[in-house]
């Protein structure tokens, strides 16, 4: 396996991880993104990641510096790409941006560049003509907080190349994660054709007014033994994510309980700046939320 400079677009939640993470391995990264001013905020983020290195994997001062030392920050998108082996996108899960993206992005990088998409949603078979190499595009989807929880789902469309899937393989375990292949096309992958269903069912028992979200939340860690609920999972992955996918579903089903449920993520959470632990404050506040209470399974 040949990778040692990585591309990442898109530094939101996961594409800081993705990047923080494949430094702390040893590689050299470039993060992308479209402004100086969310350059910046990528920065930030990053930085924050050192302190759950130290606390979770018991890594040293010295290692997370380096890491954060072989990371450089781009606006501009040919620069970010120009020794790139891979570039990993992990930008809006919005077709259009994705389409545009990977026009721009097909005419910049090297013709040997692979690209990655990390979309949770979409299928890699829908960019796959607009990268201009679709036989060295594929898909490699992380879980959040990919340091602990380290699955690396990598699956081909019909027509990525065998060696460009075996060289994604050899890659994500040389970045500590378990690598999962996946031979065919599969919505939402195998964690999230699992994880979907159980967090959309729970928005709707909220949107329908059944319960709140702690009571829900409850339920399910009670009669589970599961260590989250389902909208404790949401404040992880991001209340933004969560209503990206809310308001497609909305739009291709046209499904009143999608449109409500949108509506109600808008206006009681991300107008309201609680976009979940990223922010400190989503269905819970951090960093002592509820359900770590003794007394919240009682």
């Amino acid at each position: 396996m040949d990778f040692k400079n990585i591309t990442v677009a898109g530094s939101g939640v996961l594409g800081s991880q993705i990047a923080f993470q494949t430094a702390f391995k040893g590689f050299n990264v470039s993060v992308y993104d479209i402004n100086d001013e969310v350059i910046g905020q990528a920065k930030e983020r990053i930085a924050k990641l050192k302190q759950r290195y130290l606390e979770d994997l018991k890594a040293t001062q010295d290692e997370v510096d380096q890491a954060y030392n072989r990371i450089s920050f781009y606006s501009d998108l040919a620069n970010s790409v120009t020794d790139a082996d891979l570039v990993i996108e992990a930008i809006p899960e919005v077709v259009q941006i994705k389409v545009d993206f990977y026009e721009k992005l097909g005419k910049v990088a090297p013709a040997e560049t692979i690209f990655a998409t990390n979309s949770s949603t979409l299928l890699p078979s829908q960019f796959a003509e607009s990268t201009g190499r679709p036989e060295r595009f594929l898909a490699l989807h992380f879980a959040n907080e990919i340091w602990k929880n380290n699955t690396a789902e990598i699956m081909k469309h019909p027509g990525t190349n065998t060696e460009v899937f075996d060289k994604v393989i050899d890659f994500a375990k040389a970045i500590g994660m378990v690598a999962l292949p996946l031979h065919k096309e599969q919505p939402g992958y195998i964690l999230n054709s699992l994880l979907v269903p159980l967090l959309d069912a729970a928005q709707m028992l909220l949107v329908k007014e059944v319960a709140d979200p702690e009571t829900i939340d409850k339920t399910w860690m009670v009669g589970t033994g599961a260590p989250l609920g389902p909208f404790a999972i949401l404040d992880v992955v991001g209340i933004k994510t969560a209503y990206n996918i809310t308001q497609a579903k909305a739009e291709k089903t046209g499904d009143p309980a999608f449109k409500k449920l949108a509506e109600l993520l808008k206006t009681e959470y991300i107008d309201k700046g609680k976009l979940g632990r990223e922010t400190g404050e989503g269905f819970y506040t951090y960093p002592n939320p509820n359900f770590l209470n003794p007394d919240f399974l009682k």
